[in-house]
């Protein structure tokens, strides 16, 4: 059995990790309250112009209007989107996309693939999977804004249109709950017609008006629409990350608690054959006194 000292040193260490997970889970409550709130908020608009996309999408391909972000080319070069965080002590939150990201990017053993890596934590963790990411982007998350998640997507979008890329692919952590996150692999560009009613889609394209051109809204409207859905994502990866990270702290300050119910036991346990001990000691020494 270890010495009271040890244990007493044991307890201290265990009690002050508690203090930290303890401390850690109620900031990312906090911070997953306001991710939470910014997610549901965005969710419905973005899954209805996402809606709205593939309708025109399918529209504009019926017309032979020309929609340059539908455009299927053959995949010569795939841009895998990794979306994780800079931070750890999330669980498997990270760990999860560096799997997924590995396992699209040996699908495309005979494509050129470039990973774009957004996180600290998912550069490291392809990087040590023997992938290096063509481009890595740590700050994003320090100021997480549809501005800056824009100018992201408006290079990729960008990189599409001049033929220098030929599909996009996004890879994160879809928001479920405080305790379950989905990995989802979404395809950014080109454009997919998603599988709906086909009798619904027809009734749908009949009515549809398009106002004010076409023009204005392959030039305007998509763009806006791709953005969106790319900030929809990373929004959904930063609600997912502090829901993780509360989770697993909430796991480690159980833990903490439960070991230092055994330690305290083993302590009273060490303590009391310490005075028996002690009491034995005097008892023999006063009966040597008497003898």
């Amino acid at each position: 059995m270890a010495g009271i000292k040890e244990i007493r040193t044991r307890i201290a260490s265990v009690t002050s990790t508690q203090k930290i997970t303890s401390a850690m889970k109620m900031v990312s409550a906090a911070k997953l309250r306001k991710a939470q709130q910014s997610v549901l908020q965005m969710r419905p608009y973005a899954e209805k112009l996402q809606e709205i996309l593939h309708t025109i999408t399918e529209q504009l391909a019926e017309t032979n209007s020309n929609n340059k972000y539908a455009t299927v080319r053959e995949e010569e070069t795939v841009v895998i989107v990794a979306i994780a965080s800079n931070g750890g002590l999330c669980g498997g939150f990270n760990s999860n996309i560096s799997k997924a990201v590995v396992s699209l990017y040996k699908s495309y053993s005979h494509t050129n693939v470039q990973v774009y890596a957004i996180g600290k934590k998912v550069c490291d963790g392809l990087k040590s999977r023997g992938i290096i990411p063509h481009k890595a982007f740590i700050d994003i998350f320090d100021d997480l804004s549809y501005e800056n998640v824009s100018l992201l997507a408006a290079e990729l979008m960008e990189l599409f249109v001049q033929a220098k890329i030929d599909k996009v692919i996004l890879v994160y952590n879809s928001f479920k709950n405080a305790a379950t996150q989905v990995v989802t692999e979404q395809q950014f560009l080109p454009i997919v017609q998603t599988e709906t009613n086909q009798e619904t889609d027809i009734a749908f394209a009949k009515d549809y008006i398009f106002e004010p051109t076409k023009e204005y809204i392959v030039t305007e409207l998509i763009p806006r629409s791709l953005k969106i859905q790319f900030y929809s994502a990373i929004l959904e990866s930063y609600a997912s990350e502090h829901g993780a990270r509360m989770t697993a702290m909430h796991k480690a300050t159980d833990n903490a608690s439960d070991l230092l119910r055994e330690l305290r036991i083993q302590y009273n346990k060490a303590r009391q054959a310490s005075i028996t001990n002690e009491i034995l000691e005097i008892v023999g020494g006063a009966n040597a006194l008497k003898a």
